[in-house]
Order: structure tokens, then C-alpha cells, then sequence
């Protein structure tokens, strides 16, 4: 409770929060404008927390018959100054479930989790029972949609129940699905991919394509899931992703909208501080739209700042595919983490078969998830309705930042002190302390970053430093510049670190490489071999034009065999 205003933070029914007159948004403009620029299925994509649940239950408060006459829902609100759209409240059929629990290890687990939510859909209209309308072989269809059914009449019981409905009201029914996703990522992370999309697609068609009795069908979720996945069969299906103009203002708040309740609540002198932290987030050409999370969390918690809307998930498949990805997306993660943006060619729809061997999918399911924003996009490469879209990305904002800094320091958390400790010996010039704690640090954390399906012996180097490197970027940004894998002089080097106080502070310069039997007898040589790459390629002239005295600039290189390490 604010100044008498009581924030529901959390609560995701519509009528709980017009009831109790808690702090609301109004974005009741969307009911009048899905119903009439719709299409027959809808599905919209957008983070979580960004009100989607709310929506589909305000949604369902307006058109359900099971709220007929609850015009005190609506009341000062938007759409209730529609006068002809009145009509409409009240006036159908609705069923509105959500997979947002849907969480199981394996298959079967999976399956029985989709069936509980088909029963307790049944058991919501149990009235139909009573009805002269229905013959004593559909009640008796009716009575084996329970939790232990058969896969077959689950994946049709909504087609049916939808006909049931249809029949008894003498009009069509509006499907709202929430985080339809949810069971396919699980699946996913679990093994059970494969299975999980034959379920749903055959599921999704039976609901909402080859249902005669649907009138209207509204799904929410994170991700685009591809195509060819589970929405192969349905043709009438309108997607609006992330960057989609269409109901850009509904889901999310716009910076007006958050200004307005900072002053509403006293913090109208706090507007370019929340405005640093949580703006950031980038639907169709709206570049102003904050999460509603964070700003409900900020405002119930006396202004305080924190990871609100990142701190509302584990983050734990975002974790796995950054930490497991190639060289090349951890070099491409740590420009954004130092502020930069990247330029990659990605299709928005997730093919989740691919994230673990195509890095374009796996910036497309940040994108989707929010912690991307899509900067601009590039549709010049595309003729004749051949190419790619290259989409400039950058992190979505300061709580994303933060978020990332903490998973990353995550990754070094066994090995912390080591790796502190390693810092302090590089920053004094103590070669020999160096080699014992990378050494540590090495052997606690190459399996960490070399755990994909395919790890080999080779590529632990490769994917072990670039995670080192975003270690440093995180842990050292207040004082340094740390950079990798550009130009300088005749070539790249692999990491340069570059202090802020270019008169006084030293600059590193790191070059890694492993051992190659061919041409190197043990690892002196190979680091030999990197020190010369180093002078030979003149990687100092970057710091030197930048003002960093010669003598201030440290060289070493890395040399690898295995999980043991020397610096030289």
C-alpha cells in the first residue's frame, strides 16, 4: 500500500484487481482492437511479466458469459466509453486455461500435466450434465475426460468441448491459451522434444484449426515456436512478436504511463534514475516500453532499485546456452555486455533443435525473452523474398546488465577466490602467482564451459578463456576496458585490457594458444610462440595511440595442453 493505492503485485486475475481497486494500467483499448483487426487465432509473443496473463483474464472478464452483467469490471476504464462495444461484455462462451505449470521432467509426466487441465476444463461446465440437449453417449464422453484418459481423447476433448458449449449456448466459443511454451521449452531442457511436438501439434490442429466451433482464439507465450514444429497446420494463424507494431502499447508499460504513477506516488523526482534501469524494452516502433514487473516491484518496495524482472526466473536455459556456446557468441556476449551492439542475421521464430548448434537461434530466443531488443532491423539483404533480416541487437537495459554480470560471476563461483586472486597477481606483475591460480581456475571451470553434446580436448581452451574473458569484463569494467578479438597493428589480437587512467595504469595484452606437437616440444615454446605473435603483429599500437606509455604495457602469452596452462 502507496499513499492509499494498493499495488497487487503478482496478481493476474482481472477481477481480483478491478475488486479491489488496486493499482491498474488500463489497457482495456486492446479488448476493441483484437475483436475487430484480429485474426480467427492470435498468437502474441512477449517476455515474461509483461502482462500477458492479465490480459487474457481481462480478456475473459469482458467477452465470458460467466461474467455477464459485471459491467462494474469495466466501468472507467476505456473501453466502457465504447458505448456500441458494450454489447459484447458478457456475450460468449470462453474457455481460458494456461500451461504455465506444465513443467515436467519426461513425457508421460507431461502428458498427464495436459490432461489435468483438460479435466478441471470439463469439471469447470459440468453443468452441460444436466441438459436435455446432449445424448446419454455424449455425457458418457463427457465422464471419461478425467486425469488417467487415454491420449486420444485428450487430444480431442477441447474440439468436443468446445461443440458441447457451442450447442448449449447456441453460439461459438473464444479459446484464450496462456504460455502455450511452457511444455515445449521443459521439453526441451528435458530430452523429450520429439514427443512433445507431435502431442502438441496434433493438440494445437484438434483446438484451434479443424474446430468448427471456435469463433475466436487468443494464445500468449514467450517464443515464437517454428512452423514446422507445432503450428504446421494452421494457416490461420496471425503471429505478433516483438517487433510487431501491432498491440505494441498493450502488453508493457509505455514511459508515459510510468511517468504519470511515479508522480501519481511521490517519486516524480526519481523519473531518469527508473528510466536508466528499466526502459529499454523495443516492441514494433515503440522504443519506450518498461516491464510491469519491475516498475510494480519498485513502487510497492519504497523506490528501491533492483533486479526486479530478472530476478522473477532461474534464467537457467539463457545460462546453458551462453555458457556452452561457441568462441564466437561469447565474443559476441561480451560486446554486449561492454555496451556495444551486435549485428547478427536471425529468423524470430525458435527452432529449438538448432540452439545448441545454431547460434543465430539461440539470439533469436533472447530477443524473444527480453533480454535482447532489437535495435533496428536490416531487410536489404532480402530479394525476391530470398535472404535474411540482420537485426542490430544490444541488452535491453541496466537490470539486464546487472543480470548477466551475476550469472556470469555464477560461472567462476566455485573457483571465486582463485580467481580474485589471479587479478591481483596480474595487476602486480606476479608472472609466477599468475601461473598457479589460472592453473586452479583452469581445472576447476574447463568442464564448465566444454559441456556440450560434442566437448573435445581441443576446443576446452577455445571455449574456457572466452568465459575468462567475460569474467574480466564483468569484474573489472569499473577500471578497465577489456576487449578481445580485434584489430590492431598487423592482425587481432585475443584480449586486450585497457585502464581508464591511460597515464598511470598499466595495459594488458594476452595471446592464447595450444600446444602443437608438430611444431612445439612442450609449452615454453608454445608460449614463445604467442609473445612473438604479439611484437610480431604490433597488437601495442591500439593502446599506444590511445596514450598508454610503452613501459606500462604488459605482454603474455597463454599456452594450453589439456586442462594445464603456462603463462610466459
Amino acid at each position: 500500500m502507496k499513499d492509499g493505492i494498493l499495488i497487487d503485485l503478482g496478481v493476474q486475475s482481472f477481477e481480483k484487481i478491478r475488486h479491489r481497486n488496486s493499482f491498474y494500467i488500463d489497457k482495456t483499448e486492446f479488448l476493441k482492437e483484437w475483436w475487430e483487426k484480429g485474426a480467427d487465432v492470435t498468437l502474441i509473443t512477449r517476455p515474461r511479466r509483461f502482462g500477458k496473463t492479465l490480459n487474457l483474464s481481462m480478456t475473459e472478464c469482458f467477452f465470458s458469459n460467466q461474467y455477464a452483467g459485471r459491467s462494474d469490471l469495466f466501468e472507467g476504464l476505456s473501453i466502457w466509453k465504447e458505448e456500441s462495444f458494450r454489447q459484447y461484455q458478457g456475450s460468449y462462451p470462453v474457455l481460458f486455461f494456461s500451461f504455465a505449470k506444465v513443467k515436467a521432467v519426461n513425457y508421460e509426466e507431461m502428458k498427464d500435466c495436459v490432461k489435468k487441465i483438460i479435466y478441471d476444463l470439463f469439471e469447470q461446465h459440468r453443468y452441460l450434465l444436466c441438459s436435455d440437449r446432449f445424448s446419454e453417449n455424449e455425457k458418457a464422453y463427457f465422464c471419461s475426460v478425467k486425469p488417467g484418459m487415454d491420449d486420444s481423447t485428450a487430444l480431442d476433448a477441447l474440439n468436443t468441448l468446445t461443440g458441447f458449449l457451442s450447442r448449449y449456448y447456441e453460439k461459438d466459443v473464444i479459446i484464450l491459451l496462456d504460455e502455450y511454451d511452457t511444455p515445449m521449452q521443459e521439453a526441451w531442457l528435458s530430452g523429450y522434444w520429439s514427443e512433445a511436438v507431435g502431442f502438441f501439434r496434433s493438440f494445437l490442429n484438434a483446438a484451434l484449426k479443424t474446430n468448427r466451433h471456435l469463433y475466436r482464439g487468443l494464445v500468449t507465450g514467450i517464443t515464437r515456436i517454428s512452423k514446422e514444429s507445432v503450428f504446421s497446420d494452421l494457416n490461420n494463424l496471425e503471429v505478433v512478436t516483438v517487433t510487431c507494431g501491432k498491440y505494441a502499447d498493450f502488453f508493457g508499460f509505455t514511459e508515459q504511463e510510468v511517468f504519470q504513477a511515479l508522480d501519481r506516488l511521490g517519486y516524480g523526482a526519481q523519473k531518469q534514475d527508473v528510466k536508466n534501469w528499466y526502459n529499454g524494452f523495443i516492441f514494433g516502433s515503440r522504443t519506450d516500453i518498461y516491464n510491469p514487473w519491475s516498475i510494480a516491484s519498485f513502487l510497492s518496495n519504497d523506490a528501491k532499485y533492483r533486479t526486479y524482472w530478472a530476478d522473477t526466473s532461474s534464467n537457467g536455459l539463457v545460462n546453458r546456452l551462453i555458457r556452452e556456446g561457441s568462441a564466437q557468441l561469447k565474443r559476441r556476449f561480451e560486446m554486449l555486455l561492454d555496451g556495444q551492439h551486435i549485428k547478427v542475421a536471425i529468423e524470430e521464430q525458435i527452432v529449438y533443435d538448432q540452439l545448441e548448434e545454431g547460434e543465430n537461434a539461440v539470439w533469436s530466443l533472447l530477443l524473444s525473452a527480453g533480454y535482447l531488443k532489437a535495435v533496428s532491423i536490416d531487410d536489404s539483404c532480402r530479394k525476391d523474398g530470398l535472404g535474411e533480416d540482420y537485426y542490430e541487437l544490444a541488452l535491453t537495459n541496466f537490470e539486464v546488465r546487472r543480470m548477466f554480470a551475476k550469472m556470469v560471476r555464477g560461472w567462476f563461483r566455485n573457483s571465486a577466490e582463485v580467481y580474485n586472486e589471479f587479478i591481483k597477481a596480474l595487476l602486480s606483475d606476479n608472472v609466477k602467482k599468475m601461473n598457479t591460480f589460472m592453473n586452479k581456475v583452469a581445472l576447476q571451470t574447463f568442464s564448465v564451459f566444454d559441456s556440450g553434446k560434442k566437448p573435445s580436448q581441443s576446443a576446452q581452451p577455445e571455449r574456457f578463456y572466452h568465459g575468462f574473458v567475460l569474467g574480466m569484463v564483468v569484474d573489472l569494467s569499473d577500471r578497465y576496458k577489456v576487449k578481445s578479438n580485434r584489430e590492431s597493428g598487423y592482425g587481432r589480437y585475443d584480449v586486450l585490457i585497457e585502464p581508464f587512467d591511460t597515464k598511470n595504469g598499466k595495459a594488458f595484452i594476452f595471446e592464447f594458444k595450444v600446444l602443437e606437437p608438430d611444431e612445439e616440444a612442450c609449452l615454453e615454446d608454445t608460449v614463445a610462440n604467442a609473445l612473438a605473435q604479439i611484437n610480431e603483429k604490433n597488437y601495442e599500437a591500439e593502446l599506444i595511440s590511445d596514450g598508454i606509455p610503452p613501459e606500462n604495457i604488459r605482454k603474455y602469452g597463454f599456452a594450453f595442453e589439456g586442462k594445464q596452462c603456462l603463462i610466459g
